[in-house]
């Protein structure tokens, strides 16, 4: 599943940090690809956590920012990432990990993750 998001990002040429959580959100797996930047190895980790944590896609909370009013509260929480990125890792319907890519705009990293992800079901 990482050597998959992997791919997908060197295909790009994208400088990505790739992490890899179990279903209590704790670190299983980080690769950080050539040039990535630093600070992204916290983020995929964090949007990782996020995902577990919340048992959705990170790209749910930053949908619910982007619609404004009542939303704009979750800047308020500290546990969360708004960030796209994060995806669950499902077996039987059942959250069972997840994947948190980190490093360009949030639209590329979910599609790295989501990457992961399928390959994780194939």
């Amino acid at each position: 599943m990482a050597d998959a998001a992997r791919a997908e990002a060197q295909r790009h040429g994208w400088p990505m940090v790739i992490a890899i959580a179990d279903s209590g959100g704790h670190l299983v797996l980080l690769y950080r690809l050539d040039q990535a930047q630093h600070g992204s190895v916290l983020v995929a980790q964090q949007k990782a956590k996020t995902t577990v944590d919340f048992r959705r896609p990170t790209g749910a909370f930053e949908s619910a920012l982007a619609d404004g009013g009542l939303h704009w509260r979750l800047l308020g929480m500290t546990n969360l990432t708004p960030l796209e990125g994060g995806l669950p890792i499902l077996r039987d319907g059942r959250v069972i990990g997840a994947i948190g890519v980190s490093g360009m705009q949030s639209t590329q990293d979910a599609q790295a993750a989501a990457a992961g992800v399928a390959a994780f079901g194939a």
